[in-house]
């Protein structure tokens, strides 16, 4: 994928990787299109990306709203927007075990993590065959890759992420379409100041794992690597990314480990 002179549609850059992402990939001379439902922040992330020279179109998005989703790519495809890069990074995540999680805390979880982002994508992935090309990518997750304590419905909704992607990829390279899934591990971002506790709340701090890692603006060179590189899946963090390959090499192992990790 070469980044220059091409239109990228970029969701949850308000703040962290989406933000991060959204600013280095406009020092390519590129068009961006960015959503998010904190309009206050969009407006500051689209004033850094003017700062490069590149051009950029805000679209306020409610990622747990699929039929403003739809109707909002339909307004963006019919204005003539190319689009040749699809980034999802908005999302939610949670704070209460399994037991505790009321069923519409998982629903609406699931309701911007998957359903919101395949809205977005599967309205805008019949424009990207017709263009004959296109490149999809979503922020996963470590624990997209395996289970992990208060993360029941997140876990699920970036587990469900991957097996979409996977199918769309393997339907739709011959149009060339391409596809990438982000292995996110501690990255200092508020994820975890957002989540969803057991009451619907918000979490309300950042968790070590997220104070401890790398920054957002790393984790956006690492991201634009894989992306030029088209890889599949594509780890974003430090060490503890060692993880994924004790689930693959040693997966008892890892099941012990897993347990006695601090959750927050």
């Amino acid at each position: 994928m070469e980044f220059s002179g091409k239109t990228f549609w970029i969701t949850g850059v308000a703040s962290g990787m989406g933000k991060s992402v959204s600013v280095a990939l406009a020092k390519y001379n590129t068009r961006l299109i960015i959503s998010d439902r904190d309009e206050e922040g969009l407006k500051l992330t689209a004033a850094e990306i003017e700062k490069t020279g590149s051009s950029v179109r805000i679209e306020v998005l409610d990622m747990s709203n699929s039929e403003t989703i739809v109707e909002t790519a339909e307004k963006v495809l019919k204005d003539g927007e190319k689009i040749s890069g699809l980034y999802h990074f908005a999302g939610i995540s949670q704070r209460s075990i399994l037991v505790e999680t009321p069923l519409e805390n998982t629903r609406k979880i699931m309701e911007i993590n998957f359903f919101g982002v395949v809205a977005l994508t599967k309205a805008v992935l019949p424009h990207m065959i017709e263009n004959g090309e296109g490149q999809v990518a979503a922020a996963s997750s470590l624990v997209g890759k395996f289970g992990f304590p208060y993360r029941s419905a997140y876990s699920s909704s970036k587990h469900a992420l991957h097996g979409f992607f996977e199918t769309l990829l393997t339907e739709n390279f011959k149009f060339g379409i391409r596809m990438s899934m982000l292995i996110g591990g501690r990255i200092q971002t508020n994820i975890s100041k957002f989540a969803m506790n057991k009451d619907g709340a918000e979490h309300g701090k950042m968790d070590a794992g997220q104070t401890n890692g790398i920054s957002p603006e790393k984790a956006a060179q690492q991201i634009l690597k894989g992306l030029r590189k088209e890889r599949l899946e594509i780890p974003v963090g430090g060490g503890e990314l060692i993880i994924l390959k004790i689930k693959r090499f040693l997966p008892n192992l890892h099941a012990r480990l897993v347990r006695k990790l601090n959750p927050m």
